[in-house]
């Protein structure tokens, strides 16, 4: 049986679908055959992914009936690493699941033909809290909680374990927390040691080892749609979700970095595919809307 794990703050920007893409493509490097759910509305996970999909085939149209889950299905350009998308669809179902007896546990009952098919299974979550976030928690068996290191996250660990018990109590699904993971770290800044030190110091429960940094590599691998250890795997933010992903399974060896050849993880046509030129942003063609340049230059600097 897959363990079902929701990646959750209700907090926005603190690397929560970072996380899921990430974390879920080390897993399939280490032969953990892994779903990421994505359950976010904005469908990053699946725009990270770089997965195309059928209209009328995302979680939206599992969750409301529509189709069967195993139908919504996409791999990714990475083996043993499967989604099921989203898409703007998926903000109806605010709406839609509220007049069904079942609301809450909509998810879990689709989840449930997939379980045992994978070990592990990813819940990406947007930051608000609503029907979709409960029924991530409640199809799942633990919680992954990403950590900003700065204050606002810190103040706002309390309302999540409050929410969390809620769902412990008010709903009888006992879920755990799975840890808390310290994102966007800057060893270099003296708040977000001082943050780290505090988080690890307050935080109830399990706080990972590993501290994922602030990293250029982990901010751009999305435009090319695809996780972090296929586009730059030698980065500070790659290693650091590698060391995450090992410290999940309970691997101490460490590996022979040089001798990694990312590529033979991959299916064929991701293999014969040219390496992305070194930008930080897609072609121009990428994207629907041009992109609106801000010239902010002063006219008078002394202002």
């Amino acid at each position: 049986m897959a363990r079902v794990i929701t990646i959750l703050n209700q907090k926005g920007g603190v690397g929560k679908t970072t996380t899921v893409v990430n974390l879920g493509a080390y897993l399939a490097y280490f032969q953990k055959k892994t779903l990421v759910v994505d359950l976010d509305p904005q469908a990053n996970a699946t725009l990270a992914l770089g997965v195309r999909h059928a209209e009328r085939e995302t979680v939206y149209h599992a969750l409301t009936g529509e189709i069967d889950v195993k139908s919504a299905v996409r791999a990714t350009s990475l083996a043993h690493l499967d989604i099921v998308p989203s898409s703007q669809n998926l903000s109806g179902a605010l709406v839609e699941l509220l007049e069904l007896p079942d609301r809450n546990e909509r998810l879990r009952n689709v989840l449930d033909p997939l379980r045992d098919e994978y070990d592990f299974i990813l819940i990406d979550l947007g930051p608000s809290l609503n029907i979709l976030t409960l029924n991530g928690l409640m199809a799942s068996d633990e919680v992954l909680i990403p950590v900003q290191c700065e204050y606002f996250s810190l103040e706002g660990i309390h309302q999540l374990l409050e929410t969390v018990d809620l769902v412990r109590k008010n709903l009888g699904h006992d879920i755990r927390i799975s840890g808390a993971l310290l994102t966007m770290y800057d060893k270099r800044e003296k708040l977000s040691r001082e943050m780290a030190r505090e988080i690890r110091k307050r935080f109830p429960y399990k706080v990972y080892d590993i501290e994922i940094p602030q990293s250029v590599a982990l901010a751009e691998s999305p435009s090319f749609k695809r996780p972090v250890m296929l586009h730059a795997p030698q980065s500070s933010g790659a290693m650091a979700y590698e060391a995450l992903a090992r410290e999940f399974l309970g691997l101490r060896e460490e590996p022979a970095r040089d001798a990694y050849d990312f590529s033979k993880y991959a299916p064929e046509e991701v293999k014969s595919a040219p390496a992305p030129e070194t930008k930080i942003f897609g072609e121009p063609e990428d994207f629907p809307e041009p992109f609106l340049l801000i010239d902010f230059t002063l006219e008078n600097p002394d202002e």
